[in-house]
């Protein structure tokens, strides 16, 4: 079964920094072990590319603040992601546990329109 764990629309400076800020409801999305504040995981694009994200947390205060880092920036570029722009992480679950990972980014062409932003030029 497929749920979606993440959905976003790009900040300006989620769309050009090495990392993305996550939205706190969907931290638990997202396993992080006991005693570490990061999850390392990988997800495919829709050309089946592999993509090495991190999700972390901070250490120490009262907000956990999760951001998405590892490959994100490198993700963003190849991407040509710009603010606005709509990113999902959808996850495969079977039974409790989560197989994998994809990841999509879509741009709002008009009136609700989303396009998978590989179909524009970069």
């Amino acid at each position: 079964m497929e749920q979606v764990a993440m959905e976003k629309a790009l900040s300006k400076s989620d769309a050009t920094n090495n990392r993305m800020e996550l939205p706190m409801e969907s931290l638990g999305n997202f396993p992080i072990p006991d005693g570490q504040n990061y999850f390392e995981f990988v997800a495919m694009d829709t050309g089946d590319q592999p993509w090495e994200f991190k999700v972390s947390i901070r250490n120490e205060g009262r907000y956990k603040k999760p951001w998405m880092s590892g490959q994100w920036g490198s993700y963003a570029h190849e991407k040509g992601l710009k603010k606005g722009d709509r990113v999902k992480l959808i996850m495969q679950v079977e039974g409790n546990v989560v197989r994998s990972y994809r990841i999509t980014a879509e741009r709002n062409l008009t009136m609700g329109m989303w396009i998978p932003v590989e179909q524009f030029a970069n």
